[in-house]
């Protein structure tokens, strides 16, 4: 009886603050807004992340003396790398046949390349790191390792890292950045919904001062005393959860048809749907702690028992 007590009181507070709790909702549910908008953005950005690490490798290039046989030693040793996940091999034949391929239609570029009477290609081999972090380790291992010269002559004619390196390095700083300027923004925004929440509170004490007098002359506890504020502060952040989880269903679904397209194929929608409860748990969780955080210092503050 005494929980059931505890709980009714709190949500006749919540009732009882009127535009003052409907204010509190109101910055909460923004504040909880810009919290999902960071979860969505940071899914998208590890998304393109991903597919550009998908895209992205190191290619080794061959001098075109090199012995078939060692390219492959080469290729054997770096497989032996355990931050490397695979290693093709392309041969100079192979490289010469694509080239071919790709060019098929291009009579001028063919005909030159005939009037070489040779293969001006060289063998590669095409490096993938498990982690875009670990290239950086492999070309150093390609650049000082002796043992992958032939003759005393190193048969690397060139690496192409730098490129992809800038790439990777640009996108990690980006969703680095993206992601602190969001914590950032998220942070004064909860700021303020603990301010507003907290004068939901300040008033729902005030309004209640007589009963809380009378509590006090009968004996009841702390607990039973500070109960109902905190619950009042628990039901305003739950509730702005729930109005932001009602928003995105509708938002995520236009969103995701309108920009499908434009993220390399990042569904915001399929996301919410295959993540909600992910999403649904963050939300409500965040907004139960800014009332809760916020109905704690009212009470510190303004209720003295």
């Amino acid at each position: 009886m005494a929980i059931k007590r505890v709980l009714v009181s709190g949500a006749k507070n919540f009732a009882r603050g009127g535009a003052v709790s409907a204010a509190t909702v109101l910055i909460m549910t923004v504040t909880l807004s810009i919290i999902a908008s960071l979860l969505f953005l940071s899914a998208l950005l590890t998304f393109t992340l991903n597919s550009i690490k998908d895209k992205v490798d190191v290619s080794v290039y061959f001098v075109t003396t090199a012995a078939e046989a060692d390219i492959l030693s080469v290729k054997n040793k770096i497989e032996n790398l355990p931050q490397v996940a695979s290693v093709t091999y392309t041969s100079a034949a192979d490289a010469l046949t694509a080239f071919r391929a790709r060019h098929a239609t291009d009579q001028l570029t063919l005909q030159a390349l005939d009037e070489l009477g040779g293969n001006p290609l060289d063998a590669s081999l095409e490096i993938r790191a498990k982690d875009p972090s670990e290239y950086e380790s492999i070309v150093n291992f390609l650049e000082a390792s002796p043992t992958l010269s032939s003759g005393g002559t190193s048969i690397v004619d060139r690496i192409n890292y730098a490129q992809n390196k800038d790439v990777i390095d640009r996108l990690t700083l980006a969703i680095q950045a993206t992601r602190e300027i969001g914590i950032a923004v998220v942070v004064f925004f909860a700021i303020a919904s603990i301010l507003i929440a907290f004068a939901t509170v300040r008033l729902a004490i005030y309004v209640a001062k007589d009963e809380i007098a009378v509590m006090r002359l009968v004996g009841a506890s702390n607990a039973y005393i500070q109960g109902p504020f905190i619950v009042t502060g628990i039901i305003t952040g739950s509730a702005a959860a729930l109005v932001v989880l009602l928003l995105l269903w509708p938002i995520t679904w236009y969103a995701g048809l309108k920009t499908v397209g434009w993220f390399g194929g990042f569904n915001i929608a399929s996301y919410y749907m295959s993540h909600f409860l992910l999403v649904s748990a963050t939300i409500l969780l965040s907004g139960i702690a800014l009332g809760a955080i916020a109905s704690v210092f009212a009470i510190r503050r303004y209720l003295k028992v």
